[in-house]
């Protein structure tokens, strides 16, 4: 085994690039896993930006999916030379937050155990899934065995925006024959559209401005697509539910025109569940808050990480409940990264997800 591995650092503000790094040692509750397959998240362009702060050196990345190189001492249950997935976000499940079901937001052994979003560990405090090795902390709790017969692209979505846009799906707790308009039909936003349709809602309305991304949100169980370029949004979903407004709307963008044309769009009562990544204050618009006399409730979600969550995920796909698949377009060697991000972050040739091969 070599001493070097190729990764994706982060060297400053606008720039992340192919550097050799020393292949991790591991611990004894640790495993090495060569990574085979990994892609470029919207949080990784935030990071490329400056806009999510990060060490000097990290490499990046959170979304793995490999084969398991080396298990330490303390892992049972797991064969080096199995295909695995860990979750992007990767709790220790031993933390206060995590017992309080809020393993997300890990704080880890302090003394009140909470951390704000402390449970995504890659690329965000550790080294992270964009190179050719990676050390999966806590290894027992968050490497998820691949199904056989499941292709790497088929569970690539799994470690993040899968398990985020069902978690807003989930936290907006859409019922049976609820009506749901989902902001934002990127990577995640499709997510929680298929997620929505998975939780049996009745009237799913998707928003974009993108027709490959509207088309593709029919795909995943859009009922009715809107292009914000060409009509009022807010005005149109208040038409089609008779001004009663939508049970759940989902924010997957993390602006606040898209924040506040959600929260405008729910009924009170509603709940507007919010993915988005923000980089400013948002405003809640006194009318449509009703003046906080609205019953509304307004609910955030970190992607829900642990093997159990990504067993979950990868069997609604061997049972072909969800093919996400179509949403891989473009395809990358991991030496070519830089190029990659270059067409990721400014969306271009329709992009949608990126498949790095590493290996």
């Amino acid at each position: 085994m070599p001493a070097m591995m190729k990764a994706a650092i982060f060297v400053e503000p606008g720039r992340i690039e192919i550097d050799d790094k020393p292949i991790p040692d591991i611990g004894p509750n640790d495993a090495l896993i060569r990574v085979t397959t990994t892609t470029i998240c919207g949080t990784d362009v935030h990071i490329l930006k400056g806009e999510y702060p990060v060490e000097k050196g990290l490499t990046i990345g959170h979304e793995p999916v490999g084969v398991i190189e080396k298990l330490g001492a303390n892992v049972r249950g797991y064969q080096e030379g199995q295909r695995v997935i860990a979750g992007a976000i990767c709790p220790s499940f031993t933390s206060y937050a995590c017992q309080d079901g809020c393993s997300a937001q890990d704080g880890g052994h302090h003394a009140h155990g909470y951390k704000p979003m402390g449970g995504w560990r890659f690329g965000n405090t550790i080294d992270g899934a964009q190179a050719e090795y990676l050390l999966v902390p806590d290894a027992q709790a968050n490497l998820a065995p691949v199904p056989d017969g499941l292709t790497d692209e088929q569970v690539l979505m799994c470690p993040d925006i899968m398990s985020t846009g069902f978690a807003g799906a989930e936290s907006a707790g859409i019922r049976i024959g609820d009506s749901v308009a989902v902001f934002a039909q990127g990577p995640i936003g499709l997510c929680a559209t298929a997620g929505a349709r998975l939780r049996g809602a009745g009237l799913i309305i998707a928003v974009d401005g993108v027709d490959e991304r509207l088309a593709m949100a029919r795909q995943m169980g859009a009922d009715i697509t809107l292009d914000f370029r060409k009509v009022d949004v807010v005005e149109e979903i208040l038409r089609l539910t008779g001004g009663r407004g939508v049970d759940a709307s989902i924010e997957a963008l993390g602006l606040q025109s898209t924040f506040e044309a959600a929260l405008r769009v729910v009924k009170p009562g509603g709940t507007l569940s919010s993915l988005g990544v923000y980089s400013g204050d948002l405003t809640i618009p006194l009318g449509a808050f009703c003046a906080g006399l609205g019953d509304h409730k307004i609910v955030t979600s970190l992607c829900p990480g642990g093997k159990e969550r990504m067993r979950r995920l990868m069997q609604v796909i061997e049972t072909g409940r969800l093919d996400l698949g179509p949403m891989v377009t473009h395809r990358y060697a991991l030496e070519n990264i830089v190029e990659a991000y270059d067409l990721f972050s400014h969306q271009r040739d329709g992009v949608l997800k990126v498949a790095i091969q590493a290996g």
